[in-house]
């Protein structure tokens, strides 16, 4: 099990000092979660909502064109999205906001187990969410009655199809609430520019057996929209 945040990576500071009148930027992974997300926006006009890809390396790489074109205007980067939820942490159709953006697959297996890049003295795993924003997110969102808890979001090249996997990443990383493919690599480029990082995920299956029949995609678009609208009201 490795719990340990490395420590050469610092907290990128609350949004909230930013110069004013910065926008913030949102990453999602395919069209229907940008569109959920505009959505909820409601054509608010300090947010970019742009669709990145699926799986750590798009999203790295939209992020890093994104802010690399233009950073200086951007006050906060969100990862919004739909994911899986480990039971016990986070129902179907509620949100979680991540106070640790984790790289959950990103290692080397050995005999005696997983062996993390961190582990390893080859780079890092854990990217940790300011505080203050998640917060304040999280009480906005509690305010408007939707379901939302926090906890690490694991992100994984390989989504998690079997109960021995869930069991093994949520044992690597306790607390962890849920799992998709993206936050870890919006996180990066954001840490690399300098920018605050959100990941945001709306629960549409649980982690584990892969039973598409339980999914609930659009309940979990729902969910992602109106934490898009809450959002509006938090970061405006």
């Amino acid at each position: 099990m490795d719990s340990t945040l490395d420590s050469d990576i610092p907290v990128v500071s609350d949004f909230r000092q930013q110069e004013p009148g910065k926008r913030v930027l949102v990453m999602t992974a395919v069209s229907a979660e940008r569109d959920a997300v505009l959505r909820g926006l409601r054509g608010a006009d300090r947010f970019d909502v742009l669709v990145a890809g699926v799986g750590p390396i798009a999203t790295a790489a939209s992020t890093a064109k994104a802010l690399a074109l233009a950073a200086d205007k951007y006050g906060l980067v969100v990862s919004a999205g739909i994911g899986g939820g480990f039971i016990g942490r986070a129902d179907l159709g509620s949100l979680v906001v991540a106070d640790e953006i984790v790289a959950a697959d990103l290692g080397a297996e050995t005999p005696e187990g997983f062996l993390s890049l961190d582990k390893m003295g080859f780079g890092y795993t854990r990217i940790p969410v300011d505080v203050s924003i998640v917060s304040q997110v999280v009480e906005a969102l509690r305010a408007a009655e939707l379901a939302v808890t926090t906890g690490p979001v694991l992100t994984v090249s390989t989504v998690t199809g079997t109960s021995d996997t869930a069991l093994e990443l949520a044992t690597r990383v306790p607390g962890a609430a849920a799992e998709a493919m993206e936050g870890f690599g919006v996180a990066t480029a954001a840490h690399e520019h300098g920018v605050p990082i959100l990941e945001i995920r709306a629960i549409s299956n649980v982690v584990g057996p892969r039973d598409r029949a339980a999914w609930r995609i659009e309940e979990a678009l729902n969910a992602l929209e109106s934490a898009s609208s809450v959002l509006r009201e938090v970061l405006l």
